[in-house]
């Protein structure tokens, strides 16, 4: 599209419907390809489950196997590597698909993402000839080797080494790298290390058998207890140097750019496990009986099962919405002439604050999801013979895999101020109109009566309130601002909700438009319960951030502008997530 939107522009620029694209659109092409992971799912993991936490000898690489069988590992790869060519979208959807798997999910998703795409990104044609074909069958299983016992979000203040030999054939590797998936049956691993006395990284492609390789034994883990995490050592591994990925120092670029697309896809993942445990929540909860009705009839249990279904529908809105800002992307970047791998890249990139949005909320939203999906169990909830037991216990990693929330919210904030500053994003200027606007008689306007008008000026005066504060943090701590996390942490999360009640609101409004209003009446009901929860949490870290660094008239006068920023008119938020609950009680499952 020629005015496709910039990432991060949503902050500053209103999105029509029209330009976004909702799940319901996939076609059936894509639906056949969900619809097989899934089947897998049920037909070979999902009765396996205690024999996988076990850890049973072979289990995993079998299964893997298996779903190579199937064309699972290689959906987004290129049919000249024996993949399916799919598009950034429908990766996602089979993240989605896949992300109910609980450990086998970990291993497929650490394989086909981190594992395989450093090298079908920026591996040479040799490379990508030798290596990919066979990881895209499942032949050879991939592993990732960047974190070490010192270096874990400051991934590239590393020490493993790289050495070339006298002969200038081979790297010798030295070093201990920790937290690695798959490392107990991976045949190739992506390895970042020093060479010399370098500043950066530089990523090397290794194989099992070239020798000096050693493991500690797998790691006890709160979760996934079924993925196998391995400390792994290089002892003068000897590695040929046409095994160097890329170009010298180019790792810690590799390991931030691979990482954008894992946040994005692990945020996928944990909405095909949030759906998997809203249904289970919602079966149990028409079968459990007390004081003589199912549980499902009582207010307060209802309340848990909406709430529960109605971040899903938002966050799922928002990664698909960003799956095809990707895909759009990458079109425009290969219409110019771009080499695919450089576009798709290229297209991630350009995406990633809303990569970090997606990894944050998505993991925060399965999170409520299970917890509340023990809640609902009661007792048995508790239970290790229960399902929730395992899925409160795995979806905890995710606020940790793919870099912390807390770093993903300062990277929020810290890419949009980066992109202002190089002159990509006109930041400033939007914020300066809104301080401007603080000082003039509000504009009430005609009263608009069409559909979603008035939730539409509600986002709009959102954006304007983290404009408003993110602006009077520019200019009122300047240099500083980069070591005032809490205020950064503000900042991001008025940025990410409104993305997300965006994304809801914008897949409703497509939904009605070109389904009608019937068919939108769930959807809209649900993304009006996230756009109103959200006002009040965007006010609430408006203010804690104005009231840390401004003070006198000055806080005062932005006090009253997040008053009036985050002013709406009154909603049932009660009455409309009775009627989702009733609809999921109905249903007996997610039906979104």
């Amino acid at each position: 599209m020629a005015n496709a939107i910039k990432g991060g522009e949503f902050v500053i620029r209103e999105t029509s419907y029209q330009d976004i694209f909702i799940p319901e659109e996939f076609d059936e092409e894509s639906k056949m390809i969900r619809q097989t992971c899934l089947d897998f799912l049920d037909a070979e993991v999902l009765n396996k489950l205690e024999r996988i936490d076990a850890q049973e000898e072979g289990l995993m690489p079998n299964l893997m196997d298996k779903a190579g069988e199937l064309g699972m590992l290689g959906v987004s790869i290129p049919e000249e590597y024996g993949g399916f060519g799919k598009n950034f979208n429908t990766s996602m959807l089979v993240a989605d698909a896949v992300g109910g798997g609980f450990s086998f999910a970990v291993a497929l998703s650490a394989h086909t993402g981190i594992g395989t795409l450093p090298i079908l990104y920026y591996g040479n044609e040799e490379q990508k000839a030798k290596y990919i074909p066979k990881l895209t069958t499942g032949e050879w299983k991939a592993s990732y080797c960047l974190t070490e016992p010192n270096a874990g979000s400051d991934a590239n203040s590393g020490r493993t080494s790289a050495k070339l030999n006298a002969e200038g054939t081979h790297y010798l590797i030295n070093g201990q790298k920790m937290w690695i998936t798959n490392a107990g049956f991976a045949d190739v691993f992506i390895v970042f290390a020093k060479i010399d006395d370098d500043k950066n990284l530089t990523a090397f492609i290794i194989e099992k058998d070239f020798g000096g390789i050693t493991m500690n034994p797998e790691e006890h883990k709160l979760g996934i207890k079924g993925s196998s995490t391995r400390q792994v050592f290089f002892n003068d591994t000897p590695v040929p140097v046409e095994n160097l990925l890329s170009e010298r120092e180019n790792g810690f670029k590799i390991a931030v750019n691979i990482l954008n697309i894992g946040r994005i896809k692990l945020g996928a993942a944990t909405i095909g496990s949030a759906r998997a445990v809203i249904t289970q929540a919602i079966k149990y909860s028409n079968e459990r009986v007390q004081f003589n009705l199912p549980i499902s009839k009582f207010g307060a249990i209802r309340y848990k099962l909406a709430e529960a279904a109605t971040r899903l529908f938002a966050n799922e809105s928002a990664a698909y919405r960003a799956g095809q800002n990707i895909d759009d992307a990458y079109d425009a970047l290969i219409a110019g002439g771009m080499d695919s791998a450089k576009a798709k890249l290229k297209s991630v990139e350009q995406f990633a604050i809303e990569c970090a949005i997606i990894k944050v909320w998505c993991s925060e939203m399965l999170d409520y999801a299970v917890d509340e999906g023990v809640q609902i169990y009661g007792g048995m909830g508790y239970s290790a013979d229960a399902p929730m037991e395992r899925a409160y216990r795995d979806a905890r990693i995710n606020r940790i895999f793919e870099g912390t929330n807390e770093v993903n919210r300062l990277l929020v904030v810290d890419m949009l101020l980066k992109r202002a500053m190089k002159g990509e994003l006109d930041l400033m200027g939007p914020a300066q109109a809104v301080a401007g606007e603080l000082m003039s008689i509000p504009d009430f306007g005609e009263e608009d009566n069409a559909p979603f008008a008035a939730e539409k000026k509600i986002i709009a005066n959102l954006k304007k309130a983290g404009l408003l504060v993110a602006g009077a943090a520019v200019q009122k701590l300047m240099m500083s601002l980069s070591k005032e996390e809490e205020i950064l942490m503000n900042i991001a999360d008025i940025i990410g909700y409104v993305y997300v009640a965006e994304s809801a609101l914008l897949r409703a409004e497509k939904i009605a438009h070109t389904k009608g209003e019937q068919e939108a009446a769930l959807p809209t009901d649900m993304a009006r319960i996230y756009l109103y929860t959200s006002i009040d949490k965007i006010n609430a870290a408006s203010k804690e951030a104005l009231n840390s660094f401004a003070e006198g008239d000055e806080l005062r006068m932005m006090l009253v502008g997040i008053r009036r920023f985050t002013k709406a008119e009154p909603f049932n938020v009660k009455e409309a997530r009775q009627r989702v609950a009733k609809k999921l009680i109905e249903e007996n499952k997610y039906c979104y």
